[in-house]
């Protein structure tokens, strides 16, 4: 043979062997994934909270609530949203979205959690609300991936969502 052929075949080979062994070579995502999945769940939790306290309150004005289990239910409500939304403030720091910017999840208070009243937890879950009302839709019934109400395509799936 030649040598020319040789140092062809050669260097070809190298090539191959580089990319099969790749894989091998990089950093395992686990976590990444994982940070994904308790994201994802905590979004779900947290738009879950919000439908029961509205639906709370619309049992409430329609009067099948009885007014003494009222203030009670709406406590607890409220309780496990201030919850989920510390466990999302913690949670994003670490998390990038895919434009590369920080996605941030954090409610600006001047008052420490331990001092916030009804009221002002009632205004933070209003002004979150508000916030996100035009952004997110839910979430893909596919992949658990959230959607934006302009998504006709999941984009982490490709399933059709309207």
């Amino acid at each position: 043979m030649d040598p020319v052929a040789i140092l062809l075949i050669l260097i070809v080979l190298g090539f191959v062997i580089l990319y099969v062994t790749r894989p091998f070579f990089e950093r395992p995502r686990v976590r990444v994934v994982e940070t994904s999945h308790e994201l994802s769940s905590l979004l779900a939790e947290h738009e879950r909270l919000l439908t029961a306290l509205q639906e709370l309150d619309f049992d409430q004005t329609l009067g099948k609530i009885p007014e003494e289990d009222y203030p009670i239910q709406r406590a607890v409500l409220l309780q496990k949203g201030a919850d989920v939304l510390r466990q999302l403030d913690a949670l994003t720091p670490t998390i990038s979205s895919q434009a590369g910017r920080k996605v941030h999840l954090t409610v600006d208070s001047p008052k420490p959690a331990a001092q916030l009243s009804d009221d002002d937890l009632e205004d933070l879950l209003a002004k979150r609300r508000n916030s996100h009302k035009d952004k997110t839709a839910g979430f893909c019934p596919s992949c658990g991936k959230p959607v934006l109400r302009s998504d006709v395509f999941c984009s982490s799936c490709g399933r059709t969502l309207k």
